[in-house]
């Protein structure tokens, strides 16, 4: 069965680092693609960033802030969060592209 862990949440002071991991397990290989997406009080889910192959996208955003890799041999997706403003505050869902699998979420609050 498909899963996909978040940890690393937490809460930091603007201008702060965090980095985030997204354990995947259940048949999930070097070959699928991940994304990072966000949802805050009263918003909709918005995708962060996403990673395929050797390719990165990032939302406008984020851009030059937020970082996107992973460790094939430990089956996990990071995304490196610098520079954070109280904007970030969101929870933060790892997904598995082009399907209905989430991870649970994972808190990030930013102060200013």
């Amino acid at each position: 069965q498909v899963q996909l862990v978040e940890s690393g949440g937490g809460l930091v002071q603007a201008g702060g680092s965090l980095r985030l991991s997204c354990a995947a397990s259940g048949g999930i290989s070097r070959f699928n693609a991940i994304d990072w997406y966000r949802q805050a009080p009263g918003k909709q889910r918005e995708l962060v960033a996403a990673i395929s192959g050797g390719r990165t996208n990032y939302a406008d955003s984020v851009k030059g802030r937020f970082t996107i890799s992973r460790d094939n041999a430990k089956n996990t997706v990071f995304l490196q969060m610098n520079s954070l403003k109280p904007e970030d505050t969101a929870v933060y869902y790892c997904h598995l592209t082009w399907t209905d699998y989430w991870g649970q979420g994972t808190q990030v609050t930013v102060s200013s």
